[in-house]
């Protein structure tokens, strides 16, 4: 059974550093992309980050592009999202995401088979 378990998440203040850990287990060998979406109060879920192992291509949102960066330990099986200079509209919950396979698409939610169950991060101004 597939399990992500999210972690890192907090207050910080404007400008400041979080690093979300995101622990899997589970995963079919056929997984291909793992990534980060979040959801702000009254907003949609967003795609924020994503990997694909394969081919070792990176995907950012724009509104994160230079502050974020999204990386992968193998050895560990756990993503993480370090995020730098945030600001109070990165407040949200942050959720962890895998796939079953290869996708072509990965900015998109319907792409991703496996969820986390998300992790909290607010920022104050």
């Amino acid at each position: 059974q597939v399990q992500l378990v999210e972690s890192g998440g907090g207050l910080v203040q404007a400008g400041g550093s979080l690093r979300l850990s995101c622990a899997a287990s589970g995963l079919p060998f056929s997984s291909r992309v793992m990534g980060w979406f979040r959801r702000a109060p009254g907003k949609e879920r967003e795609f924020v980050a994503a990997i694909r192992w394969s081919s070792g291509s990176i995907y950012y949102a724009d509104s994160v592009k230079g502050r974020f960066t999204i990386s992968r330990d193998n050895a560990k099986n756990t993503l993480y999202l370090q995020m730098n200079s945030l600001n109070p509209e990165d407040t949200a919950i942050y959720y962890c995401a895998a796939t079953r396979g290869d996708p072509i698409v990965v900015r998109t939610s319907t792409s991703y088979d496996y969820w986390g169950q998300g992790t909290q991060v607010t920022v104050s101004s």
